[in-house]
């Protein structure tokens, strides 16, 4: 069963047909949008600050976000997705995102929109990731530009398999 935990009297506040794996935790001052999905070992600690998901957000397996003690928050625009072992820290997000296997996001980064954050890659704290934009690399850096079609086509597909994905485990649970 997952985890859903309350704390300083904060629960997560979740939208509709959002799935949660049996272990992913979530924690605290968490705001999620309408079918997002937290999957396998994702954690999710809105203890010490606020946490806002929009729409169409996947949490991938073992990826963690978190903040600073009453510093830095965590906003994530609408269908974003977070990769497998990725943490996103402090960072604001924009809509149609990828970031992607085991990247790190740090403290005040903003993410502009329709970008790719590689798989790997550290965006240090502070940094403005260009909207329609590949940045790779520690620390990354922008490697090159990408059209909103591009960009959108392969978030947008992402973002749709992972509420395919989380529709395959709901019809389960009713067999």
């Amino acid at each position: 069963m997952a985890h859903i935990i309350s704390v300083n009297g904060k629960k997560p506040q979740l939208g509709k047909n959002n799935f949660i794996a049996p272990n992913a935790t979530l924690v605290g001052e968490i705001y999620s949008g309408d079918d997002c999905s937290f999957w396998f070992n994702a954690v999710v600690r809105g203890d010490v600050n606020a946490i806002y998901l929009g729409n169409k957000v996947n949490i991938q397996d073992g990826a963690i976000l978190h903040c600073l003690y009453q510093k830095s928050i965590v906003r994530i625009g609408d269908n974003v997705s977070i990769g497998h072992h990725a943490t996103v820290h402090g960072a604001t997000i924009e809509k149609n995102v990828l970031v992607g296997i085991g990247a790190t996001v740090l403290d005040y980064a903003h993410v502009g929109e329709n970008s790719i954050i590689a798989a790997g890659a550290l965006v240090l704290e502070h940094t403005v990731v260009e909207p329609n934009s590949i940045y790779a690399g520690v620390p990354a850096k922008k490697i090159k530009n990408i059209s909103p079609q591009q960009s959108a086509e392969m978030i947008e597909r992402i973002a749709n398999n992972y509420i395919m994905y989380a529709d395959w485990y709901r019809t389960e649970d009713k067999d």
